[in-house]
């Protein structure tokens, strides 16, 4: 075999790579060597039926990107159709519950404390031995 062949083949084994990228994981785990995997594609072919396991899992990772990138694109859409006075109005609700609740929080915290404060700012009342 001539350099200049070898150099092609090469490349071309390369570009198969690519279209398989589980092959990189096979060999990265040690199920395969580079080696092997590039005499059965020499010998095989690219078109052979044993490299359609490679190529099932490359599908099911580019439905999981289409998938996200549907996810994404459902939620810019949503913002996109938001009225920014419902969400101002919503927010300013939201403030004005969160407040209500301190204030609450606040008036049975000043009852605890008022008794937390006799015993020594300790909740519970310990005795030394």
């Amino acid at each position: 075999m001539t350099t200049k062949n070898r150099k092609q083949s090469v490349e071309q084994f390369k570009q198969f790579v690519k279209k398989h990228p589980q092959l990189i994981t096979e060999v990265r785990k040690g199920n395969k060597g580079w080696q092997e995997v590039f005499e059965d594609w020499y010998l095989l072919g690219e078109n052979d039926t044993i490299w359609q396991q490679y190529t099932e899992k490359v599908t099911k990772t580019e439905k999981k990107e289409e998938k996200k990138s549907d996810f994404f694109s459902q939620i810019v859409t949503a913002v996109k159709k938001m009225d920014a006075e419902q969400v101002n109005h919503h927010i300013h609700n939201m403030s004005s519950t969160i407040a209500t609740l301190q204030n609450l929080v606040e008036q049975f915290g000043s009852k605890g404390t008022g008794q937390s404060n006799s015993a020594g700012n300790q909740p519970f009342s310990f005795r030394k031995d």
